[in-house]
């Protein structure tokens, strides 16, 4: 498994750490990618839009607010984002314990 940093990643506050779950021959052309996010207090994952893909995040660990579209709305253990094709999302860890989730990019 490959990890990533990423310091102020898509815009945002602080390192997002990336690691990934399977690696490109695994997801055989079937998706972008499929990894454990990490994401610690204060820091966030800005902003961005995905075009001829959709990403969905599910929670395993803290909290966050969740950017979809603009709207912004709290996030905990146990939820899921879903963000189609041609529409944006950002994260921020609003909690004092990292914020972790998986998240899967699939191809439209």
């Amino acid at each position: 498994m490959q990890t990533v940093i990423k310091e102020n990643a898509n815009g945002g506050k602080g390192r997002v750490v990336v690691k990934h779950i399977l690696d490109e021959k695994e997801l055989n052309g079937k998706c972008k990618m499929f990894a454990e996010v990490t994401i610690a207090p204060g820091c966030s994952l800005g902003y961005h839009e995905h075009h001829n893909e959709s990403e969905t995040y599910y929670i395993i660990k803290g909290q966050g607010e969740y950017n979809d579209n603009g709207a912004l709305r709290p996030v905990t253990v146990g939820d899921k984002t879903f963000t189609p094709n041609g529409q944006g999302h950002g994260i921020e860890n609003t909690g004092d314990t990292d914020l972790i989730f998986m998240a899967l990019i699939i191809f439209d």
